[in-house]
């Protein structure tokens, strides 16, 4: 069965999330995007885990899903049938080697006694009511430790591996190996999350990464966002069919990963956001690392970061279509394809903001029409495109399924900001409409 997923998510109970994100709310924004799986985010929270009692009900081996008296209609005007599975983001801040160590990791349990059983061994550590994202002085080999001796098919995936500050390969609190952070247990890491600011090419040029799986999630505070990053499968819908497809890494069973363009990540280029300052690798090490503006170090970011740790050289992919999954330029590897959300090709389209109502209508005006986010994006021909939306808009959709925009990178926890079209060339495409 083929479909869409993503894993990592936060709940309301996080700092910084929407008081939105709920799994009624969730459960009908997944439809409406494309994806069948969600994480349930924050399972660690005694509050969010009540609810995920409460609201969800067992569906498939290992996934539940929301009682039908919770259910609410759907862009469509339909009810959702989402899945969830149980999966939480724990932080761990701790030293290991003489270094300080933050690091960000994703769990998964197949059941909610596991997750039980999880939740009171972390009590134990740290206060789990005070973030739906936990901060633990917990090290991340026993974090995994604990996890396994739960249940053996617990999962732990390093989260958004490349991050500068939270994550196992980040530049500034990070370490160069999965060894090195997971000791003995290294073993049980067969995948990472790539995160926004890197995408699968730029993992491949590490040989110690061929046997690691590359999965992507959203990560999202906002249901906006949901599915921003994702997972598509063609598995068993359980918990064991798709950890299985992950394990094996082979694309007859994962199919490919939705990615953002890098260069729109938080830290795909180092700098000082306070400074504007955001440099290339080279312009980095011309400056020893050094701020320009205020002399203090940089934040290296992860494309700086994954070039110290590669052992081969920054690949050329000449395809780019959305067609021909760009990653296919590599043999045996999961494909991959980069897009933009349909509210922001909408709202440069229009040339107004994603949050808009003009926005909102429009996307709500496809929805109903195609069936979700994903199917426009990646799958409905332009030709039936155009008979329904803006010839801006189909224009805007298919410059980013061609990889055709201009992106100014993301650097020190500022996004990089996306053009897909330049200065008056809206006007010129609404005049060829008039004309034609």
């Amino acid at each position: 069965m083929q479909f869409v997923a993503d894993f990592h998510i936060h709940s309301k109970y996080s700092r910084a999330v929407s008081k939105l994100m709920v799994l009624e709310e969730l459960d009908r924004w997944a439809d409406d995007k494309g994806m069948l799986v969600m994480g349930t985010g924050d399972f660690t929270h005694p509050e969010w885990f009540k609810e995920i009692k409460e609201k969800l009900e067992p569906a498939e081996p290992g996934l539940l899903k929301l009682k039908n008296k919770y259910k609410l209609e759907t862009i469509k005007g339909t009810k959702a049938d989402t899945r969830f599975m149980l999966t939480v983001e724990i932080s761990s801040i701790y030293t290991r080697a003489g270094k300080g160590r933050r690091v960000h990791n994703l769990v998964f349990a197949p059941d909610l006694e596991t997750v039980e059983k999880i939740n009171t061994q972390l009590s134990w550590v740290g206060n789990l009511k005070s973030d739906g994202r936990p901060i633990l002085g917990l090290d991340s080999e026993e974090l995994l430790k604990i996890c396994l001796n739960a249940n053996p098919e617990t999962v732990l995936i390093p989260a958004h591996a490349w991050t500068p500050w939270f994550a196992v390969f980040g530049s500034m609190s990070g370490f160069d190996t999965l060894e090195e952070c997971f000791g003995d247990y290294a073993k049980y890491i067969f995948a990472i999350e790539t995160g926004l600011s890197s995408d699968p090419a730029m993992n491949w040029r590490l040989s110690k990464l061929d046997n690691i799986a590359l999965i992507s999630n959203s990560d999202s505070h906002s249901l906006e966002r949901i599915g921003r990053e994702a997972n598509i499968f063609n598995c068993d819908l359980s918990y064991k069919g798709i950890m299985d497809a992950i394990r094996e890494n082979k694309p007859d069973k994962f199919t490919a990963t939705i990615e953002f363009f890098p260069e729109e990540g938080k830290y795909h280029y180092d700098g000082h956001r306070n400074c504007g300052v955001s440099w290339k690798p080279e312009e980095t090490k011309k400056n020893n690392k050094i701020c320009v503006k205020c002399g203090r170090t940089v934040t290296v970011g992860v494309m700086n970061r994954v070039a110290e740790l590669a052992d081969r050289p920054e690949l050329s992919l000449k395809e780019t279509k959305i067609e021909q999954l760009i990653a296919k330029t590599y043999t045996n590897r999961i494909p991959y394809v980069s897009l933009v959300t349909l509210d922001e090709i909408l709202g440069e389209a229009f040339g107004v903001g994603p949050k808009t109502k003009t926005v909102k209508t429009e996307y709500d005006k496809l929805i109903k029409e195609f069936g979700s986010e994903l199917k426009i994006l990646m799958k409905i021909p332009l030709s039936d495109l155009s008979s329904v939306a803006k010839t801006e808009v189909v224009e805007g959709i298919k410059r980013v399924r061609e990889g055709k925009l201009k992106i100014e990178p993301g650097f020190d926890g500022e996004f990089g900001k996306v053009k897909i079209f330049g200065e008056g060339e809206r006007e010129k495409i609404k005049q060829r409409e008039r004309l034609f």
